[in-house]
């Protein structure tokens, strides 16, 4: 399978883990609690696919940069938070690593 897509879900399962954190309340509500160690569980089964066929320093600095714009994302649209101006020049420039180490770097498998 593609090592980007797996990249994705991995991420995607980051995020879902991370939501459901916020929501079990200190591991005290029971759901939410089992999407924390699902999500999680899933992103790094699914991490270490992709760690097969792609370097560690590309795939650890996507995932991450990915994760943080992800769930800053998520915060602001469905739990209210605020990003001020500090806030969208960081992630932009969160982006635009992403963007230069897997398009423009030696780093990236491509």
């Amino acid at each position: 399978m593609n090592p980007y897509a797996l990249l994705a879900a991995a991420i995607a399962s980051e995020l879902v883990a991370t939501v459901s954190l916020k929501l079990s309340e200190g591991f005290s509500n029971p759901l939410p609690s089992v999407g924390v160690v699902v999500g999680y569980g899933a992103a790094f089964v699914l991490l270490s696919f992709v760690l097969e066929e792609l370097p560690v320093g590309l795939v650890y600095a996507t995932w991450a940069a990915l994760g943080i714009v992800g769930i800053a994302a998520v915060g602001v649209v469905a739990f209210g938070e605020t990003v001020d101006l500090a806030g969208v020049a960081g992630i932009a420039s969160i982006i635009l690593g992403v963007v230069l180490l897997n398009v423009v770097s030696g780093m990236s498998a491509h």
